[in-house]
């Protein structure tokens, strides 16, 4: 009897050592990976987790973590200020209706083109210009930048910084969105290393898809009940929707109390990043 006694005892001592052991590993390792989430998200794209109306999203970086680099995905801030961008991977006839929008409400944006984009339709980026608004670097090809090292990385942003100059005749603003929302923090300190900042996002929804654009009421439940003070909002210029909607959504998110700024307007933003080059002039020599 006391065999079995001392031997059940033994096989809880057992158990509770192994038990202790694996609490003890598990805690160790979400004590470990807690401070870099920049890491941990180099696995997959941006992500957004959009938890409580009217707030910001839990995203895969804090501002904390992307400050180190020269980046962002929103303001930390209660004012109801919103800062729009635009993806531009080509043309289809919606970008005009976007200017015409944010020319009508006084809002100044930044759009992020690709080398396609500038060759096809170098008029549109020299209005965006002369309207006031920011042209940024969304990469010449649009790869998974992830892949790549410091030479390979500077190689496929500095070609359209050429294009851009050569279309242009100004040089292009240091403003990079990683293409397809892969980034890595080893993308972000050569983006840095290059005096480039990187701009993610806080506000989007799914209005890439050519064949299955959303309805005008999907595109505001999504963007009216997502929107945050501080947020970056990404729409993309591609979509038949957002042409479509675009003055309608600014009004409704004027009459939320929201009011429109430049990415240049971001706290900590230097005015070297700025555009407004005033002593060059469009040079014509646009690629067709």
């Amino acid at each position: 009897m006391l065999d079995k006694i001392k031997a059940k005892s033994f096989v809880l001592v057992l158990v509770l050592f192994a038990g202790a052991f694996f609490v003890g590993r598990f805690t160790a390792q979400v004590v470990a990976t807690g401070g870099i989430g920049i890491q941990r998200a180099a696995d997959g794209n941006w992500g957004l987790s959009f938890q409580e109306e009217g707030q910001p999203p839990v995203a895969n970086a804090t501002f904390e973590e992307l400050a180190k680099y020269d980046a962002y995905y929103a303001e930390n801030t209660k004012d109801k200020v919103l800062y729009l961008t635009f993806d531009c991977g080509f043309e289809n006839g919606n970008t005009p209706a976007i200017l015409e929008a944010l020319k009508k409400h006084n809002a100044k944006a930044t759009f992020f083109v690709v080398g396609n984009y500038l060759s096809t339709s170098p008029d549109l980026v020299k209005q965006m210009l002369e309207e006031g608004h920011n042209v940024g670097n969304h990469s010449y090809h649009h790869p998974d930048m992830t892949q790549m090292g410091k030479e390979e990385f500077a190689k496929e942003l500095g070609e359209l910084e050429q294009l851009y100059e050569q279309t242009t005749g100004k040089p292009m603003v240091k403003y990079y969105r990683p293409p397809q929302g892969k980034y890595s923090e080893n993308n972000l300190k050569i983006a840095k290393e290059l005096g480039y900042k990187t701009f993610f996002w806080s506000l989007a929804y799914v209005d890439w898809k050519q064949d299955s654009q959303p309805t005008h009421e999907e595109a505001f439940d999504k963007l009216l009940k997502r929107v945050h003070p501080g947020a970056i909002v990404l729409l993309h210029n591609t979509s038949k929707t957002n042409g479509e909607i675009l003055d309608e959504l600014l009004t409704k998110w004027e009459g939320m109390g929201y009011t429109f700024k430049s990415l240049d307007e971001l706290p900590g933003m230097s005015t070297e990043n700025t555009q407004k080059n005033e002593e060059k002039t469009p040079e014509d020599n646009t690629q067709e």
